[in-house]
């Protein structure tokens, strides 16, 4: 369990032209760029009904498929005490109609081999043309004919409530809530944050008044695109959305967002935190109808696309991270700019100078020729080939009505890329990416962070700290690195957890453990069985449905793992680490173990002991068991910490195990059921050889 590896397959497409002549090319000059590719993008044919809904049909018969996309172009408005009723409005719609069961009208989309979506402001449907009569009259009856009952209202309330009580200790999930909320305010529509309170709070009564209020024609938009006919389009949507009755927008007076007026650190205690998130972040009001948003586009391509200078200063050179990159959005309303990246802890304030620097850099000095062209290469390709996919004609005609964009906005889209030039970058860099008015925004753990953070300078300036807590809140300096009372031992605490799950007596009776145990891993049911024995002798086998998809063994001496069928021995380095863990009660074997202070886990003190030099394990200060550990593997280049999270505590045979285990690699969490713990049975000899 320990050794477990996260295995992720990335698959990279590379395309090379290769142009040759015979004619005479002077190459001491760059060539000049052709003109951009002709852009036909075929036009909609547009109706309306007397409600309000506006109506786009693009035929394209290249292929028997239609698909149906409805959009409400509403303004974002507050929730309040009620955040996150829009979301559990979404969960709902599907559930049922006046007409048809759930199980019925999901069971018949399934029959017919269609896709329908509905959500609290859209709909969207994709089938074959000969189904698609019969497809949008169930996407109509979902969307405009809902049923609403209190058993599913309670279902998916405490389905989303327990969402958000998992995500309590998810580093990630809280860094990016709490990033919303002091960009924008937790008073704006797009900083609101959900809880378990404001869910409770929200009563049947209220999502029905809210989808009354909200799910209305009159700035809504039917797109439709595929294999059919104008005119047959033009009769079902008549027949099935002219009742749908007109009423007036809700509308809010929304708050203003601003920046900062400097740069500054928030930073968020994640003591769990195996690893920094760190983001640097500035509101925009850039629009996609802004004469500046192509070379905005470019820009932020080269700062931070998919092989930008952060992926390449911070990944590449540095060896911080996995992947740094950026975003720039659009949005009509308030957007934001966003330079990202997970790193190890200790580089944390190294990797935040780099991406200050980085930006600092594009703003201050012209990018070179070569990248210009590089980024728009990229989005002429990405663009040319969206054109192959009928649902992107019909993406482009929604927005040039929900954005306001000129009608030729994408027959002219290259043009207007191609146009961009290196002082456009600079300036729109300028404009665009604030680094005096940003947020440093970390989340990590402040025991081992903190210090290099209070004492961060960039430009020869101090930067300040604010700390925060995961709702946004701001709060004085948490107390970090509490002092250990010296009569306290690392011995003492291991004393005192083996006393905590049933004595010395009890354990040293023990000469073998088996343990099973279950997990789920998108969708699928990942098997665990581990045997150890007193003799320092192991066994782990992880399975997936049946089939061992990796084993481990380990007989004292030596090993092996076997992955796909193929058995690896360990090297030196694997079995010494092996040999740390092979035992029962690992804590009976350690020697020259440090006491490393005193953290926080999971609210609660717990004493940080380096069992060795790469295992720290964490003991409840009140209860003395084992809370959590934390070890340091490394893959290739990079190093990572991989934390295992112990609890639910029971007792088999006068001994108390954790029935509850959880281990993540990165942003992804394994939480492990015990099914079965077994003491002195169930392990032979047999076990431990080839």
């Amino acid at each position: 369990m320990k050794n477990m590896k996260n295995l992720i397959l990335t698959l990279n497409a590379v395309f090379f032209l290769a142009f040759s002549t015979f004619a005479q090319i002077d190459r001491s000059k760059q060539p000049e760029a052709g003109p951009a590719p002709k852009i036909n993008i075929q036009k909609p044919k547009t109706f309306t009904l007397t409600n309000g809904l506006q109506v786009m049909v693009v035929e394209n018969h290249k292929l028997p498929r239609v698909s149906a996309v409805l959009i409400m172009d509403n303004p974002p408005a507050p929730e309040g005490a009620d955040a996150g009723i829009s979301g559990l409005t979404s969960s709902l719609l599907g559930t049922g109609t006046q007409k048809t069961s759930k199980d019925d009208f999901n069971e018949e989309i399934d029959f017919l081999g269609a896709n329908v979506n509905l959500s609290a402001g859209s709909a969207r449907a994709n089938t074959l043309s000969k189904y698609f009569p019969r497809v949008l009259e169930l996407m109509a009856e979902g969307a405009l004919q809902p049923k609403f009952t209190q058993e599913e209202l309670d279902i998916n309330k405490q389905r989303q409530i327990e969402g958000l009580k998992s995500n309590e200790k998810d580093v990630s999930f809280n860094a990016r809530r709490v990033r919303q909320a002091l960009t924008y305010g937790k008073d704006h529509p797009y900083g609101e944050l959900t809880t378990p309170e404001s869910l409770e709070n929200i009563t049947l009564e209220k999502i029905q008044n809210y989808y009354n209020k909200n799910f209305v024609p009159t700035n809504a938009y039917l797109a439709i695109i595929g294999d059919v006919k104008f005119e047959e389009a033009k009769k079902l949507v008549e027949k099935h959305f002219a009742t749908w009755k007109k009423s007036a927008v809700t509308t809010a007076n929304l708050p203003e967002v601003k920046n900062e007026k400097g740069l500054q650190i928030n930073f968020v205690d994640m003591p769990n935190a195996v690893q920094s998130e760190i983001a640097v972040v500035n509101s925009t009001n850039l629009k996609k109808n802004d004469p500046d948003y192509f070379a905005a586009l470019v820009a932020n391509q080269i700062l931070g696309g998919g092989d930008g200078r952060l992926f390449l200063n911070l990944r590449e050179d540095k060896g911080y991270t996995y992947g740094a990159y950026s975003s720039l959005g659009s949005n009509k309303y308030v957007s934001s700019f966003v330079a990202s990246a997970q790193v190890r802890n200790a580089v944390t304030d190294s990797a935040t100078v780099a991406f200050l620097e980085e930006i600092k850099r594009i703003r201050t000095e012209k990018v070179s020729e070569k990248e210009l062209e590089d980024a728009k290469n990229n989005y002429t390709g990405s663009f040319v080939l969206s054109l192959e996919q009928p649902a992107t004609i019909a993406g482009y005609a929604l927005d040039i009505e929900t954005e306001n964009l000129p009608k030729n906005f994408y027959e002219t889209y290259l043009q207007k890329l191609n146009a961009v030039t290196v002082e456009d970058v600079q300036r729109v860099a300028n404009k665009y990416f604030k680094i005096d008015e940003a947020r440093i925004i970390i989340a990590g753990k402040g025991s081992e962070i903190s210090e290099n953070l209070e004492k961060f300078t960039f430009n020869g300036k101090e930067i300040p700290v604010k700390y925060y807590n995961k709702k946004g809140i701001q709060v004085d300096k948490p107390e970090f690195n509490k002092a250990v009372d010296p009569t306290v031992t690392a011995e003492s605490i291991l004393n005192k957890y083996i006393q905590a799950i049933g004595g010395k007596q009890a354990v040293d009776n023990v000469e073998s453990v088996l343990m099973t145990a279950t997990a789920e891993i998108q969708g699928q049911k990942l098997d665990l069985e581990i045997k150890t024995t007193a003799k320092g002798k192991s066994l782990q086998v992880v399975s997936m449905g049946g089939n061992a998809i990796s084993k481990q063994v380990f007989d004292g001496t030596t090993g092996f793992a076997v992955v796909q069928g193929q058995k690896i021995p360990f090297t030196e380095e694997q079995i010494t680490d092996v040999k740390a863990d092979a035992a029962p009660f690992p804590e009976l074997i350690v020697k020259d173990a440090r006491v490393m202070g005193i953290e926080a886990v999971d609210g609660k003190d717990a004493y940080a002991i380096a069992l060795n030099d790469k295992t720290t394990a964490f003991y409840d200060m009140e209860t003395g068991l084992k809370v959590k550990s934390v070890k340091t593997v490394t893959q290739g280049p990079q190093t990572m910490e991989v934390p295992t999270g112990y609890s639910n505590y029971q007792e088999v045979n006068g001994i108390k195990f954790p029935f509850t285990v959880t281990q993540s690699f990165g942003p992804q969490s394994i939480e492990f059921t015990v099914n079965e713990m077994k003491i002195n049975d169930g392990v032979e000899e047999s076990d431990f050889v080839e």
